[in-house]
């Protein structure tokens, strides 16, 4: 399976535990919380092109509620700075970019069974 779709059907990232993402300690709501749709764009490497996931925020942290058996560790700053790394076995890939309120994007780089690729990301608020 190409690395983005691995990487992304694996979680979804761009792109942000050291096995599944445990729920998130109660806090306070960040401004970035909702669903939000992410694409995923290959530049280098020879991953698929592109792919367009859901994605969500909840208290700050970066939620994939697809269904594959996908690992997804991520966090948005208050400032908007987000990091996310997602992997599923000897595959994975991390993103690191910026949110605003309703709009994001960033760069990510990963590691599949294809070889590496890298590529930026950009995301949109859903709701």
């Amino acid at each position: 399976m190409p690395l983005v779709r691995t990487s992304v059907h694996l979680a979804a990232g761009l792109a942000l535990a050291a096995s599944a993402l445990a729920p998130a300690p109660v806090a306070a709501r960040s401004a970035f919380d909702g669903q939000w749709s992410v694409l995923i764009v290959t530049n280098n490497g020879p991953c698929d092109r592109a792919y367009r996931y859901g994605l969500s925020i909840q208290n700050g942290a970066v939620f994939y509620e697809g269904g594959a058996a996908v690992n997804v560790a991520g966090r948005v700053a208050n400032n908007g700075a987000v990091h996310v790394r997602v992997w599923s076995g000897r595959q994975g890939a991390s993103g690191a970019g910026r949110l605003s309120h309703n709009a994001g994007s960033g760069r990510w780089r990963g590691t599949g069974s294809m070889g590496t690729c890298s590529g930026v990301w950009s995301a949109e608020r859903r709701g």
